[in-house]
């Protein structure tokens, strides 16, 4: 089967295989037809199965049938995360390049004033994450009376981070009348319930979950300050017998940023996102397959479309928030039974993602301890395990904060306190110890020590005393100068 069997407009068509599709995955040869036909839809799917494509694509060519004055906001599409927000959003963009549609996102976690510039400016699709969207509708300003399509992407996601309330709100928010497309990996009984009270008379489309792993992929992990992680990966380039690496960012500005320094260090790399041309992305892509550039740096959007028969290495440079994704990536390596090598880089900020990751692979993936950038940010101790066990980290309680703060891919659900979604603790990250004082401070010396404190002392307390004699030269009152007065007097007793 092709997407030209689908029914699929000729623009949309022509930038789809723009994008390098060739042919529809199981749940886009079910779910795109019967969204043309204004059907209710439940697809049961796991993230990388070409689900995206499987309501995006259809819902630009509804649209795009007739136009409405004012361009109101006539497909929402509600996701759980920014991350995931903004892919979606990017696929938009890419299929619907040769129609007049304008699309939108907005997430929260950032300021509201560029989301809210571009509502005013009219968006015929918006996608939202719930909190931001019911934030924006509460101060009026975005209007869903006139939405003809609803998507809820990841409704089991939702319903894990403590979303589904949320949902239920905008549900109520939103016109009786319309088409429903609901999206789940999982049916759990409030998922169910949920489905059975919102979609009338829905088409089905079930795709069997993502596979594990082939055993024929060796996987390597790296504990590895965010930092250091450029650094890590040229020396692997530099050591390793690597003739081509496709490496995994989570950005575009990432992707540009992993490709500069390696092109600084002599090594032959290109970065393919959603900014570049498709010219550019050809040319990397060629120079690629024959080995005129070793590495090739890529978001998950960019590399939907690659066809690479022999790529012996792949790099999650950073790790994906949602599992699946971890096993599509590296599942680009050992096709056609060669071997494949699939390594990971992890920071003190992704151990949240390892341990999702390596539930999913029901097994802990190998440590590579011995490299020369250890983990030091947050000094990880790593225990040992029994005989044929890596070692991994583990920890006493809450996870600490890195030196740079960690792109947030979940926005907090509105009105619900931290504590009532956050996770138990996993038994077997139980003794990682932190120590969440910075390195260089560890080791540097007191400058108050010796016979140096009275002099720090006297600086420290020279300023305060300049402050005060100006507070009592500017408000001379009696109580004012009684206090100054007495606050030396007071600040001697306290200093030991």
């Amino acid at each position: 089967m092709t997407f030209e069997n689908l029914g699929l407009l000729d623009s949309i068509l022509d930038a789809l295989h723009r994008q390098g599709y060739t042919a529809p995955t199981p749940i886009q040869a079910g779910a795109i037809p019967a969204v043309l036909q204004g059907r209710d839809v439940l697809g049961l799917a796991q993230t990388g199965t070409g689900k995206t494509c499987a309501f995006s694509a259809p819902i630009l060519q509804r649209l795009s049938g007739r136009q409405v004055s004012g361009r109101p906001i006539r497909a929402l599409i509600v996701t759980p995360t920014r991350e995931l927000a903004i892919q979606i959003h990017e696929s938009l963009t890419a299929y619907g390049a040769n129609l007049p549609l304008r699309s939108a996102v907005i997430f929260g976690g950032v300021g509201q004033a560029p989301q809210v510039q571009a509502l005013q400016k009219g968006v015929d699709i918006l996608v939202a994450t719930p909190g931001r969207l019911l934030d924006l509708h509460g101060q009026g300003l975005l209007h869903l009376d006139r939405l003809e399509i609803l998507v809820l992407d990841e409704a089991d996601r939702m319903l894990d981070m403590g979303f589904i309330h949320d949902v239920r709100r905008i549900l109520k928010i939103v016109p009786e009348q319309k088409q429903t497309l609901f999206f789940s990996a999982t049916m759990p009984p409030e998922i169910t319930e949920l489905v059975d009270s919102l979609l009338h008379d829905p088409v089905r489309v079930e795709v069997n979950p993502v596979s594990s792993p082939v055993e024929l992929i060796t996987q390597k992990l790296y504990y590895v300050d965010k930092a250091n992680k450029l650094k890590l990966l040229c020396h692997l380039l530099q050591t390793e017998p690597i003739e081509s690496m496709l490496v995994f960012s989570r950005t575009k500005h990432g992707a540009n940023r992993i490709a500069e320094g390696l092109q600084k260090k002599g090594i032959g790399a290109a970065a393919i996102h959603g900014n570049k041309s498709q010219t550019a992305r050809q040319r990397a892509l060629a120079d690629f397959k024959v080995g005129r550039i070793r590495v090739l740096v890529a978001t998950d959007i960019a590399a939907r479309g690659l066809d690479i028969a022999a790529l012996p290495y792949v790099l999650n440079y950073d790790l994906p928030d949602v599992p699946e994704t971890y096993v599509h990536r590296i599942g680009r390596t050992g096709r056609a039974g060669r071997d494949g090598t699939a390594i990971a880089f992890c920071e003190a900020a992704e151990l949240s993602e390892l341990r999702q990751i390596e539930k999913l692979l029901k097994k802990p993936i190998e440590v590579v301890a011995d490299h020369p950038y250890p983990m030091q940010q947050t000094a990880v101790k790593m225990v040992s395990r029994p005989a044929g066990q890596p070692a991994r980290p583990s920890k006493p309680g809450r996870k600490p904060k890195a030196s740079t703060p960690a792109p947030e891919t979940a926005e907090r659900p509105a009105r619900i306190k931290p504590k009532d979604i956050r996770r138990k603790p996993d038994p077997q990250f139980s003794s990682l110890h932190f120590d969440t004082s910075p390195i260089e401070d560890r080791h540097r010396p007191n400058p108050l020590a010796g016979d140096r404190v009275m002099d720090a002392t006297a600086r420290l307390l020279a300023p305060r005393r300049r402050v005060t004699d100006h507070k009592s030269e500017t408000a001379p009152s009696k109580s004012d100068a009684h206090r100054a007065d007495h606050k030396p007097r007071r600040r001697r007793r306290r200093t030991p």
